[in-house]
């Protein structure tokens, strides 16, 4: 029988620790120009908060949601503009279609509102960087290596989505007392993740090798309820997609850190039960999406990118994704950027809306599905760590599993192409973004074989807006449709599509030097047009 993290048992700790944490971090933000970023002795005096109350803190924001108390500030609307209104409708997986900004102008138009580029940068400095520097600084003091290796992995899984998404963040000297904040360049902060994730690994790895059954914070461990194995297995993946991520910008680095995680004894995530994601059975919340679906009648609607390669494949996980539509019973998507003329009709009964189930849909970190498809990449590309086209159907079977869809065997085999798209209510319609097919073509150039993994993870991937969006800049893939209108002026290029968000107006306001170093080290201006180091494409 699972032990529950009950959240509404333990509600005096946690309010404890969200009233510590918010008053240290509300004091932070305010002093941002003097100390960066420094969890305070208040926080780190109350033994009962030192390691797990935070441990917690640091999960539950990493993908935002609200479980009902609202101690922590976290509602779905912060979801919303935090993540699903930017990273998530930029990797194509769905599309708003709002009015309630004058002239339909708004992220996904290019036109980046104020609040909403704000909430992602926030949450990772004020809610995790505080919380892991308060477990380092006690775990390192009681001799606990482990939960410091622990506290880390989570971290970096936090950050990367930060640094994934603005670029250069101040990063690399949080929590060393060090009074200064400039920004790392997005180099300098990727090697810090690898050397973090290199020592937490050993460290962990070592710990399991040594206590087999042993667990570290079950009761606040609300992904693998205190199984350092699957930690491992989780930190090793995580290392695995970082080190692709910068396959284009340094390959060498690419290579050497995709090797450590091959040559782990432990391994990688590989089935359903050892994918990284918030459990319900440990905690009471509901996945964000569920309530977003019905925001202003239904603003999210499936995007136009999903309509044509999943109508295109005749893919079985439509079904789990997606609502049919009303008026047909079939599924059919929206552009992004669609003209305010027929932003109404989209949120009527002739598109299909998003499928969350509140109490079983997971938010989840990391799938199984994706350990096989960043494997079939490095085999890919470097001939290591197995076969591509084995690690490239596992991929599938793993997704298909993930969302029970039923047997993969005819979509493996399938050469279905992803269909033109038809507006359903509207004329914006598309040509046919790609030719790519599930079956696999050993005799297809790496282009195309490196499209028919990403566009088979890209699906995998869903709803993770992050990852699919980060994928999709530094690979080009899978093809998605340019937006309808860009409002951005010309800083970004209709066929290049976003490629980051603008640095959050707080910076400037109280940060101003230090927003000029990161932009510095961006390399372009401080637009949703300018690539990161990574984004070679």
């Amino acid at each position: 029988m699972k032990k529950k993290y009950n959240y509404y048992g333990n509600k005096l700790a946690v309010a404890v620790a969200a009233i510590l944490l918010n008053a240290a971090c509300t004091g932070f933000f305010e002093d941002y120009n003097t100390n960066q970023h420094e969890a305070t002795e208040q926080m780190l005096s109350y033994d009962n908060l030192k390691t797990g109350a935070f441990f917690t803190q640091m999960q539950r924001n990493i993908v935002v949601f609200n479980e009902g108390m609202g101690d922590d500030g976290n509602l779905s609307s912060t979801y919303q503009v935090g993540q699903g209104h930017t990273s998530d409708i930029f990797a194509g997986y769905y599309t708003i279609t709002g009015t309630w900004i004058t002239g339909n102008l708004h992220n996904g138009c290019y036109v980046f509102v104020d609040d909403w580029r704000e909430q992602l940068f926030t949450g990772g400095f004020v809610k995790v960087m505080p919380a892991w520097a308060s477990i380092v600084k006690t775990a390192n003091e009681q001799g606990l290596s482990e939960i410091a290796a622990l506290a880390t992995v989570v971290k970096v899984e936090a950050m990367h989505r930060v640094a994934d998404t603005y670029g250069p963040i101040p990063y690399c000297n949080f929590g060393s007392g060090v009074l200064q904040n400039n920004y790392d360049g997005l180099d300098e902060v990727y090697a810090k993740f690898f050397e973090e994730l290199d020592d937490a690994i050993d460290v962990l790895t070592d710990f399991v090798s040594g206590n087999p059954s042993a667990k570290i914070m079950a009761p606040y461990d609300v992904i693998y309820e205190g199984d350092a194995e699957k930690w491992v297995r989780f930190a090793n993946t995580l290392r695995l997609r970082l080190a692709m991520r910068v396959v284009s910008a340094n390959e060498t680095l690419a290579r050497t850190e995709a090797q450590k995680s091959l040559d782990n004894p432990i391994g990688f995530i590989t089935t359903k039960n050892e994918r990284a994601s918030l459990k319900h059975a440990l905690i009471n919340y509901y996945h964000p999406l569920e309530e977003i679906r019905n925001f202003n009648a239904g603003e999210a609607r499936m995007s136009a990118a999903m309509d044509a390669y999943m109508n295109g494949y005749q893919d079985p996980r439509r079904a789990a994704y997606f609502l049919p539509a009303a008026s047909d019973g079939q599924y059919h998507g929206v552009r992004l950027g669609v003209t305010p003329t027929y932003v109404p009709n989209y949120v009527g009964a002739g598109i299909s809306n998003l499928n969350f189930d509140r109490t079983s849909s997971e938010i989840v970190w990391m799938t199984a599905a994706e350990s096989h498809f960043l494997r079939a990449e490095a085999a890919l590309r470097w001939n290591i760590g197995g076969s591509a086209q084995s690690h490239y159907e596992a991929g599938i079977t793993a997704s298909f599993d993930e969302t029970n869809a039923g047997d993969p065997t005819a979509y493996i085999a399938s050469t279905n192409q992803p269909a033109a798209f038809t507006d359903a209510v509207g004329s914006n319609n598309q040509a046919q973004p790609s030719a790519i097919t599930p079956k696999w073509d050993a005799g297809a150039s790496f282009d195309a074989n490196l499209e028919r993994i990403i566009t088979q993870k890209w699906i995998a991937l869903y709803p993770d807006g992050p990852e699919g969006w980060a994928e999709f800049r530094r690979t080009g893939f899978p093809k998605l449709f340019p937006v309808v209108t860009n409002g951005s002026g010309g800083t970004v290029n209709t066929e290049k599509q976003a490629r980051r968000l603008p640095y959050p107006l707080s910076e400037y306001n109280n940060n101003a030097a230090g927003v000029q170093t990161g932009i510095a080290k961006l390399g372009g201006a401080d637009t949703g047009g300018t690539p990161l180091w990574w984004d070679k494409r």
